[in-house]
């Protein structure tokens, strides 16, 4: 069984930086698009960045792009976002997603991501 689960959100300023990071078990990952989303309060799920396990792809949402970094450990089977600039507009619950179906990249499709974190919480003041 899949499992995905995220750490390192927490409160920063405005121009700060965190970085996020999603442990993943239960399968081997290397067919598999990893992404991670966010959703603020009373807003739909957004996609923030995805990368594919075995390769060096990645994409990027418009907002995110040049601030924010998808990267993966294989070692470790961790997939990390690292995020700088934050910006107040970057505030919600950060979610870990998996995609089994690494032959739909390109996909920002939240519909198309079978196994999710807990999320974690960012927070970004001004």
């Amino acid at each position: 069984q899949v499992q995905l689960v995220e750490s390192g959100g927490g409160l920063v300023q405005a121009g700060g930086s965190l970085r996020l990071s999603c442990a993943a078990s239960g399968r081997t990952f290397s067919n598999y698009i990893m992404g991670w989303f966010r959703q603020a309060p009373g807003k739909e799920r957004e996609f923030v960045a995805a990368a594919k396990w075995n390769g060096g792809n990645t994409l990027y949402a418009d907002s995110v792009k040049g601030r924010f970094t998808i990267s993966r450990d294989n070692a470790k089977n961790t997939v990390s976002l690292q995020m700088n600039s934050l910006k107040p507009e970057d505030t919600g619950v950060y979610y870990c997603a998996a995609d089994r179906s690494i032959s739909r990249w390109p996909t920002e499709n939240h519909y198309e991501y079978e196994y999710w974190g807990q999320g974690t919480q960012v927070t970004v003041s001004s």
